[in-house]
């Protein structure tokens, strides 16, 4: 039974697994500078005899894993490979030696498990039709994303892939549990920076001054507003996380700068946003006798889980794992550019337990604390070897 067999071969491969992750996790690297992580996919790959092509969007590795009838289908596995600009602060073996650089959001297990599916489907060949293609992708933590420039250099070409998964670890979920959510799922994310400008000068003196912190918080509130306007069934979230006004205590500047993010879930209204936010600081700057320079910058869209696939990849993960070890997940206003594959074709973007609280390992990603429980590398890696092999024999 193929089943038994993955699991088989997944227990066999736990040791590397690990190896692999504290390696990974021991030396991250930022957006499209992953160079030293791409040369040990592929010497990982090398050694298993496993195809690939390389310096894909400058750092990314696509490899292919062909069994009987190769030309009959694709499918497509992702795994994302940079860190982020955060010092770590948990005290483990396998600490980052990188300073102000860590593996806060796990994409260190997303690509070990990636490369542990490789290994296991690689070994099952001769047991599975079609091709599957398997996508080390950079840079999905800084806009552009490293899926938008994978896709403008072909990797969902000649041919097209059937469908797409991806896995992403969950912190809110214990090891050895996956969740799924079918159909809307994450927000698109766009970046927003504000110039406000005004006339700065002594603070006691507020007659002879166009103060722009009071011309800042008035759009800050008018902003803050928007949201409520959204379309019925459609999440939207506006927040500003950035104020500098450098002035003191008896100055007011010249100047203010502000940033901030909008997430949504249409692209209509998002489009709309985007004129509402310019409209909404221009007038409240020129009400008050100032300016404001509004840029916006276009991100991720939406993610959508295509419906029959998760479906699918749900009934899957419930007969490999057991039905307790697969829950519903929310919507959540996050982003993730595997979204511009979804706009392709077929996608599941589903959630890798890793907490254990046991063992203190709670923290969000994006925290200098962030850790997984290890026991998720095997589960990781033989779930998507698994939905892989039954995808292609359907």
């Amino acid at each position: 039974m193929m089943k038994n067999k993955i699991k088989e071969l997944s227990a066999s491969l736990k040791d590397q697994l690990v190896d692999s992750r504290r390696y990974l996790h021991q030396y991250p690297e930022l957006a499209f500078e992953e160079f030293k992580t791409a040369a040990f996919i592929k010497s990982q790959l090398d050694d298993w005899g496993i195809s690939y092509r390389d310096q894909v969007a400058k750092t990314g590795v696509v490899a292919e894993i062909k069994g009987l009838n190769p030309d009959k289908e694709t499918f497509v596995l992702r795994a994302d490979m940079d860190g982020l600009p955060i010092r770590q602060e948990n005290d483990v073996a396998y600490k980052s030696l990188h300073d102000g650089k860590m593996h806060a959001c796990g994409h260190d297990v997303h690509t070990t498990c990636v490369l542990g599916a490789c290994k296991i489907l690689n070994d099952i060949k001769a047991h599975f039709q079609g091709t599957v293609r398997v996508l080390f992708q950079p840079s999905e933590e800084k806009l552009p994303g490293g899926a938008s420039v994978m896709i403008k250099e072909g990797v969902l070409e000649n041919p097209v892939p059937s469908a797409i998964i991806g896995q992403h670890v969950f912190p809110e979920l214990e090891a050895g549990k996956i969740g799924f959510r079918s159909g809307m799922y994450m927000a698109s994310c766009d970046e927003l920076y504000f110039k406000v400008i005004g006339k700065g000068g002594h603070a006691a003196l507020p007659h002879k001054l166009i103060d722009p912190i009071e011309i800042a918080a008035q759009i800050v509130l008018a902003l803050k507003a928007l949201p409520d306007h959204s379309p019925p069934q459609v999440p939207t979230v506006l927040s500003i996380g950035k104020i500098e006004g450098l002035g003191a205590t008896n100055v007011v500047p010249n100047d203010v700068y502000m940033e901030g993010t909008l997430r949504t879930m249409d692209e209509a209204w998002r489009a709309q946003m985007h004129h509402f936010i310019k409209d909404a600081a221009e007038t409240v700057s020129k009400q008050l006798g100032g300016e404001c320079e509004v840029r916006i910058e276009k991100g991720y869209p939406y993610l959508k889980n295509d419906e029959r696939l998760t479906h699918l990849c749900e009934n899957w993960a419930k007969e490999f794992l057991g039905e307790d070890k697969v829950v519903e997940i929310p919507e959540r206003m996050t982003a993730e550019d595997f979204a511009y594959y979804t706009h392709h074709l077929p996608g599941c973007f589903y959630r890798l337990g890793v907490k254990n609280e046991a063992l203190n390992i709670t923290s969000p990603v994006h925290t200098s604390t962030f850790d997984v429980d290890e026991k998720c590398l095997e589960v990781g890696a033989s779930l998507m070897a698994f939905i892989a092999y039954k995808y292609l024999n359907q």
